[in-house]
């Protein structure tokens, strides 16, 4: 839904994850969004959402170690932004696909950007 200049996220399109007091620092977690895998990540107070899977492999990167706004793929080593998506460390070169997150009446939401 466009609103001006902003647009809405599809309400139809959001997925819950779940309330906020239920997801602590390093918790990381996989929904489905639209027939997709997408891994969430509360890394810091902030949270994340990104396609769980590796762009190199195809492995899932959810249990990855998080630190320093990434997260490395446990098969080879690649490491992803979580911000953007953007592959840092070879042997990946192509950025994951990363989704929205929302928090509404205390709910992490998650949905396609």
């Amino acid at each position: 839904m466009a609103w001006g200049w902003f647009t809405l996220p599809d309400v139809s399109e959001r997925v819950k994850v779940g309330p906020v007091t239920e997801l602590p620092g390093g918790y990381q977690g996989a929904v489905e969004v639209a027939g997709v895998s997408v891994l969430v990540v509360n890394h810091e107070g902030q949270f994340y959402a990104l396609r769980n899977n590796c762009t190199h492999k195809d492995f899932p990167l959810l249990g990855g170690d998080v630190s320093d706004g990434r997260i490395t793929c446990e098969k080879h080593g690649a490491k992803f932004e979580l911000a953007t998506g953007k592959a840092k460390t070879l042997p990946a070169v192509k950025p994951v696909k990363i989704f929205g997150t929302e928090v509404e009446d205390g709910v992490l939401y998650v949905f396609p950007l």
